[in-house]
């Protein structure tokens, strides 16, 4: 990270004025006086795809917001097995049940190379007790991480393999339809849908096969959102 950039994260001031996600995160709301109000570091962190930002159990003394890339939240079963229980986007905040004195509640890991803003706790709770912007923000966070985890449960872990496969394809090609998409690890979308890797492979092959995707790049597909749509309602 760049001298000024940790002088300013110091401070509390320039990088999170001139966030080039600033619309989307935790900070949107804040007005300039706001700023002066942060006295500890917010600091610009990258993790390579597979690093882990926290573990399930961990002291939670930080929030993260996502600036890129994708972040799993991954539970772990009983018998070992991983679920993975949530994804995050750009925008999204990891780590918010630390704000009501909780530990980490999941394990956090880069699914691809990820830019992320690590939040002291302390930041986050004195803002919000000085500045009503802040805690609309945390209140919409909250209802968002439950509005997702509803969707997720919904969505992933209901219905064949088919039709989980087709709407993960959905939710990740939501923003941009026309662009491609990167394909998971077979370990990884078996976790995120709730079958074996077996499956997964199987039904990804499948996929390929009947052109519902198509294949740009290795694990790189370009998706057929109206044929998605059409097996993702399939009975």
């Amino acid at each position: 990270m760049r001298r000024s950039q940790i002088d300013a994260a110091w401070k509390g001031t320039a990088e999170c004025r001139s966030c080039g996600i600033r619309e989307l995160v935790l900070f949107a709301d804040l007005a300039e006086p706001d700023f002066g109000l942060i006295h500890l570091p917010i600091v610009e962190l990258t993790f390579r795809a597979g690093a882990t930002l926290y573990r399930a159990g961990d002291d939670g003394r930080a929030v993260f917001t996502v600036r890129s890339g994708l972040i799993k939240l991954v539970q772990y079963l009983p018998d070992g097995a991983q679920r993975v229980v949530r994804l995050l986007r750009p925008g999204a905040v990891a780590g918010l049940e630390t704000l009501v004195g909780e530990p980490y509640e999941h394990m956090a890991v880069a699914l691809q190379p990820a830019g992320v803003c690590r939040i002291p706790r302390e930041v986050v709770e004195r803002l919000d007790r000085e500045t009503p912007r802040l805690h609309r923000q945390l209140m919409q966070r909250w209802h968002q991480s439950l509005r997702q985890a509803d969707d997720w449960l919904t969505e992933l872990s209901t219905g064949n393999a088919r039709q989980r496969l087709a709407r993960l394809l959905l939710q990740l090609s939501a923003d941009a339809p026309d662009r491609p998409v990167r394909l998971f690890g077979r370990e990884d979308l078996g976790a995120m849908l709730g079958i074996t890797m077996e499956t997964a492979s199987r039904t990804v092959a499948e996929f390929k096969r009947l052109d519902l995707v198509r294949e740009t790049a290795p694990n790189v597909v370009l998706c057929d959102v109206p044929a998605l749509r059409e097996v993702a309602r399939a009975d």
